[in-house]
């Protein structure tokens, strides 16, 4: 992607960006951008949604129909967008804390109705704008600065959650697996219904510099050892698994999304008027 194309989706008096050097976030939000130019989406018909975080800053920084929410409230105001725009394609960007914690129940509740939105979620595995405490997604025994001895909460699995809760198409890569990002958003973004994915990235300030993984260079090396194919994957034991990163697309399905159910109701019920 040239940088002269990449240009045209920010706002560039906005730059540069509050992400310390080396935050993952710049990857994603660029996967991202990628993604929607490769399309041809019109930035006119794009709403992009984010609730509170270091990651929720991204709507700041594009150039398309924005809103910058309350915290965990971004699948929300998203759905309400959704709802009077359905031509809009409405995209979600925010954290695991964000999303998962606070969020939870809007997401869970997303995923069931099969609203048609493209949910990313950014997932350093802490709280990166307000100090390093654990998060809905941080592993047991990792240290964080509200778990100086090890987490002993067992995290949430993005994946599971949103396969369980209904959402009908999902995926994830890491920042170091850039082109499969770019690949899953841009599926994610032709998909009709809830689409889900989980864009595992680094935050070295808290997370590497806590659990002594180092640099933002180090914990892409590390994303590299760590990640393994949902292919491979499904011939290894759980121990083998252990600490594992599993990359791919977990969940693809074409049923009816919540617009279409509402759409057959509205009919229903002129034809019986």
């Amino acid at each position: 992607m040239k940088v002269e194309a990449l240009l045209d989706y920010l706002r560039n008096e906005r730059w540069p960006t509050i992400w310390c050097p080396g935050c993952g976030n710049g990857i994603v939000l660029k996967a991202f951008l990628q993604a929607v130019h490769e399309l041809g989406l019109s930035k006119d018909k794009m709403a992009a949604v984010s609730g509170i975080g270091c990651s929720s800053r991204a709507t700041g920084y594009i150039d398309f129909n924005t809103l910058h929410t309350l915290h965990g409230r971004a699948v929300a105001f998203a759905t309400g967008v959704k709802l009077a725009r359905p031509d809009f394609h409405v995209v979600v960007l925010g954290g695991d804390g964000d999303i998962l914690a606070i969020g939870g129940n809007h997401f869970i509740h997303a995923c069931r109705r099969n609203i048609d939105l493209t949910i990313i979620v950014f997932n350093n595995m802490i709280y990166g704008m307000t100090g390093g405490q654990v998060s809905p997604t941080t592993p047991v025994e990792k240290v964080a600065s509200t778990a100086p001895f090890g987490n002993t909460e067992p995290p949430f699995d993005t994946v599971k959650m949103a396969i369980a809760a209904g959402a009908t198409y999902v995926a994830r890569a890491t920042v170091y697996h850039y082109p499969l990002l770019v690949q899953y958003i841009k599926r994610a973004l032709s998909h009709r219904g809830t689409a889900v994915v989980e864009a595992v990235t680094n935050c070295h300030t808290y997370y590497g510099r806590y659990n002594k993984i180092g640099d933002a260079p180090q914990m892409i090396e590390y994303f590299k050892k760590n990640s393994v194919t949902l292919e491979r994957a499904k011939n290894m034991s759980a121990e083998e698994l252990r600490d594992k990163i599993v990359i791919g697309e977990f969940h693809v399905e074409d049923k009816p999304t919540f617009h279409d159910r509402y759409e057959k109701l509205v009919e229903t019920i002129s034809r019986k008027e």
